[in-house]
């Protein structure tokens, strides 16, 4: 799962966020990860995927508050489902400990 860190222009549909994800994230939007975009308020939030047959769409807008997340300067960086959930809840990613736990060597984020 990527989550792309610049503003993004929440009138793309299918077609737009498929382009940033090849042209500026430089992934393949066909490859069944999760790319996810936030616009420049913080308070909209779209998750494009491809479910093997087709592009799908997941939208959120909040009706109160900021997603909150740190991007480190980094155009995309990697999210876990974890910390997907987080960002939806309104949880700072910054201020949260994780603890070590097994993960499978042969598992990509």
């Amino acid at each position: 799962m990527w989550l792309y860190t610049q503003p993004t222009d929440m009138r793309k549909s299918y077609d737009g966020l498929s382009a940033l994800v090849k042209n500026t994230l430089h992934e393949d939007p066909t490859s069944g990860h999760l790319f996810v975009f936030i616009n420049r308020k913080r308070t909209q939030m779209k998750v494009l995927y491809f479910d093997r047959s087709g592009y799908c769409v997941w939208s959120k807008r909040l009706e109160q508050g900021r997603f909150q997340y740190r991007s480190g300067g980094a155009d995309k960086v990697t999210l876990e489902w974890t910390q997907l959930k987080l960002i939806l809840e309104g949880i700072e990613l910054k201020n949260t400990r994780r603890y070590k736990r097994f993960q499978c060597p042969d598992r990509a984020h």
